[in-house]
């Protein structure tokens, strides 16, 4: 006999920590893409215009908090009293669980594979590569940001990441990779919301709405 029962799957700091950061992604990709393409005009006097003044405001507002989104993430990486989250990242590693994971996504095999992690292997894998990401947006946008500053702790951040916009070839070349991992960003969402969909559909263990629940189910054998 089995019987399915809610387990507790999310803390309510990864919870947190999860909506934030969507939402500051969200808008900072739509204050990006304006910033790269202003499209309004409006009437009046130019003096009294400051759309784009108050767009660049809030895209480095958020990013800011993307910034300390990232560090508090990992910080609950290693240090959250529910998930040893640093160890989950690594499922990958499991070869046998990451190659029947491909199979279940192909269609090949109906079950998915057993795995005591947070995350399954190419989960694991995926979240890697978002955190890159959000490292890579959150650097690049600082060289940016700081660019245009001479005082105050953006100055100073801009003063020491200098080295890193040399190496990278300038400003230019700085601008083109923030822009490139925007659209990371945008194909990393589609393909993060459908496929939180269609394994939720698949498993039915409420992996949608765990991340407000905080809970999943699971099928326990009596």
């Amino acid at each position: 006999m089995e019987k399915i029962t809610s387990v507790k799957e999310w803390s309510l700091a990864i919870r947190l920590n999860h909506w934030a950061m969507a939402l500051s992604i969200i808008i900072l990709i739509v204050t990006g893409f304006y910033i790269a393409t202003p499209f309004t005009i409006a009437q009046g006097e130019t003096i009294d215009k400051f759309f784009m003044g108050n767009v660049r405001f809030v895209h480095l507002l958020f990013g800011v908090i993307l910034l300390f989104l990232f560090i508090w993430r990992v910080y609950l990486a290693f240090f959250s009293r529910f998930h040893a989250d640093w160890k989950d990242f690594l499922a990958f590693t499991n070869i046998k669980n990451f190659i029947h994971q491909i199979k279940f996504y192909l269609l090949i095999t109906k079950e998915g594979p057993e795995y005591k992690t947070l995350y399954g292997p190419l989960q694991s894998l995926a979240y890697l590569g978002l955190f890159f990401m959000v490292f890579v947006i959150c650097i690049t946008g600082l060289i940016l940001m700081g660019a245009g500053y001479h005082a105050g702790l953006t100055s100073i951040a801009y003063t020491v990441l200098r080295p890193v916009e040399n190496l990278l070839g300038g400003l230019a070349v700085v601008r083109y990779i923030h822009h490139i991992f925007t659209w990371f960003f945008i194909l990393f969402i589609v393909v993060h919301i459908y496929m939180a969909f269609w394994y939720d559909y698949v498993l039915k263990k409420g992996t949608v709405s765990s991340m407000i629940s905080g809970n999943i189910f699971k099928k326990v054998k009596e």
